[in-house]
C-alpha cells in the first residue's frame, strides 16, 4: 500500500489530493482513502506555488519512502528471552500457601502494589539471574514468564518493609514448610559467614572487620541454621565486627520458638563456635552438640593422648590406601564459664573422636613451608609488619614501635603446627553415638558451607550495594528464601538425585525465546530435564512450546483435568 497524488477535474478546475491505499478487512480488499486535500491547482498557483503538481509529487515520494522505512522490522525495546527455570519454585510456594499469609499485610500497610507479587518475583529473579536490584528491575523482571506491576521505588519500599520484620517472614515460611514438607530437627547444622559491602564508610550495622577473604570492606555477619536434610530453617543477621559465638544460641532459641520445635536436637557446628557457654547452653536447654575442637588448644594431658600412636583404627579406600585413622574415648572434661562475677568450672561427660588424615597433614605442612619461605623473603626485603598477613603467627616481632618489622622465626609455633597437622578432634555430648556416625554427621556440615556458597556465588548475594539497614536485611531475606526453595526442590521433590550445582544450572539455563505465536525452547537437554519431564509429564524437551503448555508447566498439572500431576 502506498500514497499517490490524485487530480480531479470539476467545474473547469483541477483539484489535487494525496490519497493513501489501505487494506479494508471488511471488504477483504485494498481501498483508497483521502490522506490530505490540497485544493485546486489554479488557487495554488494564484497563491504563489509555481508548480504545485511537482511540489506535491515530491511530498508523496517522501511519504512512501517513510512507509518503506517503517515497514522494516527493528529491534524491540523488550528482549524476546523469557526465563522459565523457576517454575518448580512456583509449585512449592503454591503448596506452602504463602500468598494468603503475605496478603494479610495489606491490612496494616497502604502499599499500592501487591506485596506477594513483589516478594515472589524477587525470589524468582534472584534464582534465574542474580544481579543488582536496579538491573533486576530493568532487565530481569521483564523477562520472567509472569508479568509484574510495581515501580523501582515500590521495589525498594517492599524490600525495606520485609527487611524490617525479616524474622517474622522466616517464621511464617518455616512453619508452612514444616506443615507441608516436614522439618527434621533431630540434628541441626549451624555456621556463620561475613558478607561485604561496596561502600567506604561503616555504620552501626555494616562494621569493618577482616573477612575470610582478607577484605577491609564493611561487613554484615549471617548465622544460618539447617535441619537434618540441610534445609535452611533460621537466619540471624548481626554487625560484622561482633563475635559469632553468641549467635548460635540466639538462632537456636529463635528457631525453637518460631517453629514451635520441641524435643532434643543435636547442634553441629565448626570449632569457631565451640565455647564453654555454647556447650553448657545446649546441655541446659535439653539439647546435644557435636563440635570440632582445635587440637593445639588441648591440655597437655589430652595432647599426650592425641600423639599416642596406640588405639587407632584405619579407614581405607578400594585400593587399600589409608583415607584416615581414628580413635575415640569417653571421659569427663572440665569447662570454665562465667556465672555472674565468678568463673566456675564444670565437668561434662563427652565422647571425643580423634582423626588423622595423611593427605590433609601433607597439605598443611606444605602450607606452613610456603609461609616460612614468605617470612624469609619479607625479612630480607624489610617488609612492613602488615605485609606478613597470616604468616605473622610464625613471627616474633622485636621492634614494636618502628614502621619496619624486625623479626625472627617463632620456631615453637612452627613446630606445634607441624606436629598437629592433619589431626582433627570432634566432641559430642552423645556418648552412645558411634564413631562413624560422629564422623558422617560432622562432615555433613559441608552442606551449610554449600548454602553459603549458593548465597555468595550462585545467587550473588555479595557485594551488596544497598544502603538502608532494612533494605539490606530484605536483600538477604530474598537470598535465604531462594536457598530454601532450591533445597526443598532438591530434597523433597527430586529426592536428592541431583547435586546443587546441577539444579542451579537448570534453573538459570531453562529459557525460551518468544515469537509471535509460540516460544522456542533454548535449554540444553540434561538429566534433570529428563527426570522432571518423566516425573510430571511435562513437555520440557519440546522445541516449540505453546502458551497453554507453559501455563501447564507453571501449574504443575495439565489444565482442563487432562493432567493430574500432584506436586509433592
Amino acid at each position: 500500500m502506498s500514497y499517490f497524488l490524485k487530480k480531479t477535474k470539476l467545474n473547469n478546475k483541477t483539484y489535487l489530493a494525496i490519497y493513501e491505499g489501505v487494506y479494508d478487512s471488511q471488504k477483504g480488499r485494498a481501498v483508497n482513502k483521502t490522506y490530505k486535500s490540497l485544493g485546486s491547482l489554479e488557487t495554488l498557483i494564484k497563491n504563489g506555488i509555481k508548480d504545485p503538481i511537482k511540489l506535491f509529487q515530491k511530498e508523496v515520494e517522501r511519504l512512501n519512502q517513510a512507509r518503506i522505512v517503517e515497514s522494516v522490522r527493528k529491534i524491540s525495546d523488550n528482549s524476546p528471552l523469557t526465563y522459565l527455570g523457576y517454575f518448580p519454585y512456583t509449585w512449592i510456594l503454591n503448596k506452602l500457601k504463602i500468598k494468603k499469609h503475605v496478603d494479610l499485610h495489606k491490612l496494616v500497610t497502604d502499599f499500592k502494589f501487591d506485596l506477594y507479587e513483589l516478594f515472589s518475583s524477587l525470589i524468582y529473579a534472584r534464582s534465574v539471574c542474580p544481579c543488582s536490584k536496579s538491573k533486576t528491575f530493568h532487565d530481569v523482571l521483564p523477562c520472567l514468564y509472569d508479568e509484574y506491576n510495581y515501580s523501582y521505588d515500590q521495589l525498594l519500599d517492599g524490600l525495606d518493609y520485609m527487611g524490617n520484620d525479616y524474622e517474622k517472614f522466616i517464621e511464617m515460611f518455616v512453619v508452612q514448610v514444616k506443615r507441608a514438607y516436614g522439618i527434621n530437627t533431630e540434628k541441626t547444622y549451624f555456621d556463620c559467614a561475613n558478607f561485604y559491602f561496596e561502600i567506604d564508610r561503616e555504620d552501626d550495622f555494616r562494621r569493618k572487620e577482616p573477612s575470610k577473604g582478607d577484605r577491609k570492606d564493611p561487613l554484615v555477619g549471617i548465622g544460618l541454621l539447617l535441619d537434618a536434610n540441610q534445609i535452611p530453617i533460621a537466619m540471624k543477621l548481626y554487625p560484622g565486627n561482633e563475635s559469632e559465638k553468641p549467635v548460635l544460641r540466639e538462632v537456636i532459641e529463635q528457631m525453637k520458638r518460631h517453629s514451635r520445635t520441641t524435643g532434643k536436637t543435636i547442634h553441629v557446628a565448626d570449632k569457631g563456635l565451640n565455647c564453654a557457654k555454647n556447650i553448657v547452653y545446649s546441655r541446659e536447654n535439653g539439647d546435644g552438640y557435636l563440635f570440632s575442637k582445635t587440637v593445639k588448644g588441648l591440655s597437655e594431658k589430652e595432647k599426650v593422648w592425641v600423639l599416642n600412636d596406640s588405639g587407632f583404627k584405619s579407614v581405607k579406600d578400594n585400593r587399600g590406601n589409608i583415607i584416615y585413622i581414628y580413635k575415640s574415648c569417653v571421659d569427663e572434661f572440665p569447662y570454665t564459664i562465667e556465672y555472674g562475677d565468678k568463673n566456675v568450672t564444670v565437668h561434662i561427660t563427652e565422647k571425643r573422636l580423634l582423626t588423622f588424615n595423611p593427605a590433609l597433614a601433607k597439605k598443611k605442612r606444605e602450607e606452613i613451608k610456603k609461609m616460612i619461605d614468605k617470612i624469609k623473603s619479607l625479612t630480607l626485603s624489610k617488609a612492613k609488619r602488615e605485609e606478613y598477613g597470616e604468616s605473622s603467627k610464625y613471627v616474633n616481632f622485636t621492634d614494636k614501635s618502628g614502621n619496619w618489622a624486625v623479626v625472627s622465626l617463632n620456631q615453637e609455633a612452627i613446630d606445634k603446627d607441624l606436629r598437629f597437622a592433619g589431626y582433627n578432634l570432634l566432641v559430642t555430648s552423645e556418648t552412645q553415638m558411634t564413631d562413624q556416625d560422629m564422623y558422617d554427621i560432622y562432615h555433613n556440615l559441608c552442606c551449610i558451607e554449600e548454602s553459603f556458597k549458593m548465597m555468595k556465588s550462585d545467587l550473588d548475594a555479595r557485594p551488596v550495594f544497598l544502603h538502608k539497614e532494612n533494605s539490606i536485611k530484605g536483600h538477604f531475606l530474598i537470598c535465604f528464601f531462594a536457598v530454601l526453595l532450591e533445597r526443598i526442590f532438591q530434597v523433597k521433590i527430586l529426592g536428592n538425585k541431583f547435586c546443587t550445582s546441577e539444579i542451579i544450572n537448570f534453573v538459570k539455563s531453562f529459557k525460551a525465546v518468544k515469537t509471535r505465536n509460540q516460544y522456542i525452547n533454548m535449554a540444553t537437554r540434561s538429566k534433570i530435564i529428563d527426570e522432571l519431564s518423566s516425573m510430571f509429564s511435562l513437555p520440557l524437551n519440546s522445541y516449540y512450546l505453546s502458551e497453554l503448555q507453559l501455563k501447564q508447566i507453571f501449574a504443575g498439572k495439565k489444565l482442563r483435568n487432562t493432567w493430574l500431576v500432584e506436586v509433592e
